[in-house]
C-alpha cells in the first residue's frame, strides 16, 4: 500500500532520550504506507532511544544533521516525545526555526507526548487547542494553548494544522490522523 507515496516528513530528535515507540512506530508506519521519512538530530550517527524516559531502547540511523535540513522540502513535521529529547530539542535554535517555517507556510505538525515543549518555547501553541502528556498541561496554557485530554487533537487554527497526542497508548490514532492530514 502506497497511499503516501510522494509525501516527504521530517522527524526531529536529539541523539539521545526520544521514547523509542514514539519513533519507531511512525517510522515503520508511515515508510510502509510509502511516504520517505527523514530523521534528523543535532549529530550525525545514531539516536539511541529510551523506553519509559529510564530504560534503553533501540538506536535509529540519523539521515542528516538538523542544521543541514532544507525544511521546505518537506510535507509534515513530526515531533515524538520522550523527556530528555523533548527538553534538550526545544532549546535548538535550528529545530525551532524549522518549526516556525512549517507554521508559517500552513504545513501541518504532528507532536506527541513532551513533543509540543518545542512549539511552546517557539509561541506555535499560542491559539491552538492540542494535547500532550499531562505534565505540559500548565506549560501550554501558560504559552496560550487550550490543553484537552484526547487520544488524539486535530486543530487548524492560526491557518495550519496541528496534530497532538497523549503518550505511546495514542500512537495508533496518531499515525492515523497524520495520514488523513497527508492524504487531504
Amino acid at each position: 500500500m502506497a497511499e503516501l507515496s510522494g509525501k516527504k516528513i521530517l522527524v526531529l530528535v536529539t541523539n539521545q532520550g526520544v521514547e523509542q515507540d514514539e519513533l519507531k512506530v511512525p517510522l515503520e508506519k508511515l515508510r510502509a504506507d510509502g511516504a520517505e521519512v527523514t530523521v534528523a538530530a543535532p549529530e550525525t550517527g545514531e539516536v539511541k532511544s529510551l523506553v519509559g524516559d529510564w530504560d534503553r531502547g533501540e538506536t535509529f540511523p540519523v539521515d542528516q544533521t538538523i542544521s543541514s535540513v532544507n525544511e521546505s522540502e518537506y510535507d509534515l513535521l513530526l515531533l515524538p516525545g520522550g523527556t530528555l529529547n523533548a527538553d534538550a530539542l526545544r532549546l535548538n535554535e535550528d529545530a525551532q526555526e524549522i518549526a516556525k517555517s512549517f507554521a508559517s507556510s500552513g504545513r501541518p505538525v504532528a507532536a506527541l507526548c513532551h513533543g509540543p515543549w518545542l512549539l511552546v518555547e517557539t509561541g506555535l501553541v499560542d491559539g491552538k487547542t492540542l494535547t500532550s502528556y499531562a505534565s505540559l498541561k500548565t506549560d501550554i496554557t501558560n504559552a496560550g494553548g487550550n490543553w484537552v485530554d484526547q487520544e488524539v487533537k486535530v486543530c487548524p487554527a492560526n491557518e495550519w494544522t496541528l496534530i497532538t497526542s497523549r503518550d505511546p497508548g495514542d500512537l495508533e490514532a496518531f499515525v492515523g490522523a497524520i495520514k488523513e492530514q497527508l492524504i487531504i
